[in-house]
């Protein structure tokens, strides 16, 4: 019988997420809910499998991990492109990656859930309700303030349309953005140093590439003001962590609201976890059950789809 693992189902939810039921009549499929770092114990695990089912870059399939698994027929991938899996390695071992549409809202939803939790220091005003107490601080405006986009694609326009919505002035830069386009998305194109040092709010919407890795570090956060934030729900190698948080020790700006990091899940004692100007959640970003319906909806059909030896939503 195919044995299909399932991976990183942290709140364990793929199989009520889409109907398996055709899949576990042909195939055992087993649910993981914790993650494996570790790349011997990973092997381990996976290497009875014929199918594996990852939860977007969550797990790296490496080729030397790949290399490792010669039951590994299928890898059911939820997003259209999965940086996390060497595609090299699965064309020469002849293994079928397949891919899933998403939903665009998520990401957006959770930048200004962060975004706002910092202007009105929701986390310090909830736990000293919690704990019998009533008003601790005095919250941020936004409007009149200045929202710098950094990336300004699908993912970034959606960002600066609720900016303007709050009566932010919206600023925008990324490398090949021309003022057109960020006119078309109500922004109005600036040069990097620009929209750092202007930027009461600075968000990044880039995709991460060698290009892209460490884009903000010491220097550029010495550019922001003082009184800025920085708001990351794209993902963590965008930014220099270590300068990230000596910035923020030092107060040389004034928080971060983070949904993504260096390494994922976040050890329990990383310093990230203790600041007093961190906002932060466990990159959730796309957590959401229309998203996760669709992922694993349109996993569960590309299963059955190579199961029956059907045309598949392949990986390129």
């Amino acid at each position: 019988m195919t044995r299909i693992a399932v991976l990183d189902d942290y709140q364990g939810v793929a199989l009520e997420s889409a109907d398996w039921s055709a899949i576990q009549a042909r195939a055992k499929v087993i649910v993981f809910k914790d993650h494996l770092d570790n790349p011997d114990a990973l092997v381990a695990r996976l290497l009875p499998f014929d199918a594996v089912c990852v939860m977007r870059e969550r797990t790296p399939l490496t080729a030397q991990i790949i290399d490792r698994l010669p039951n590994l027929k299928f890898i059911g991938s939820n997003v259209p492109y999965n940086a996390s899996i060497d595609l090299t390695a699965t064309k020469q071992h002849g293994i079928v990656v397949s891919s899933t549409d998403g939903r665009g809202n998520g990401a957006p939803e959770l930048t200004w859930a962060l975004l706002l939790a910092a202007a009105r220091q929701i986390p310090a005003e909830v736990g000293s309700f919690r704990s019998g107490g009533w008003q601790v601080g005095v919250g941020a405006d936004l409007e009149g303030t200045t929202l710098g986009v950094m990336g300004l694609g699908k993912i970034g326009a959606r960002v600066a349309a609720i900016g303007r919505a709050f009566g932010m002035k919206v600023i925008a830069w990324s490398e090949n953005l021309t003022a057109e386009t960020a006119q078309a998305a109500g922004a109005t194109l600036v040069d990097k140093a620009t929209l750092l040092r202007e930027a009461d709010w600075l968000t990044l919407h880039l995709v991460l590439s060698e290009r892209s890795r460490g884009i903000i570090g010491a220097e550029e956060l010495r550019l922001m003001k003082p009184t800025a934030w920085l708001v990351n729900t794209s993902r963590g190698p965008l930014v220099d962590e270590t300068a990230l948080i000596d910035a923020l020790t030092r107060r040389i700006i004034a928080g971060a609201a983070l949904d993504v990091y260096d390494v994922e899940p976040l050890p329990p004692e990383h310093k990230l976890r203790h600041l007093d100007n961190v906002v932060a959640t466990s990159h959730v970003g796309f957590v959401t059950k229309g998203t996760y319906k669709v992922f694993y909806g349109e996993t569960v059909e590309n299963l059955l789809a190579w199961m029956d030896g059907s045309p598949i939503r392949v990986m390129t």
